[in-house]
């Protein structure tokens, strides 16, 4: 199968990095220009927040959920053709 050959293994570090991008390019989107007003606003600890989205910090699933929730995206929104196009 030609799709098997044109996988390539993704990288987890890389992937905390793409993720937190992506969330942050959201944000700013919606009109925050700080992560900590924007956690302070929705009720996340700003800390972890901004670990979030430095990639520095795994995200579960269920808050990655809640926080697209706030930031009223949908999952296959978050992670479409702009996600892809992120470079790390």
């Amino acid at each position: 199968m030609d799709k098997l050959n044109d996988f390539s293994q993704l990288d987890f570090g890389k992937e905390k990095k793409k993720i937190g991008l992506r969330l942050k390019q959201i944000r700013k989107r919606q009109g925050y220009t700080s992560h900590e007003t924007f956690a302070y606003e929705i009720g996340f600890d700003r800390a972890q927040y901004g670990k979030y989205e430095a990639g520095s910090s795994n995200i579960t699933l269920g808050t990655l959920i809640k926080l697209l929730n706030k930031l009223q995206t949908r999952l296959s929104d978050f992670f479409n053709d702009d996600y892809d196009k992120i470079k790390v």
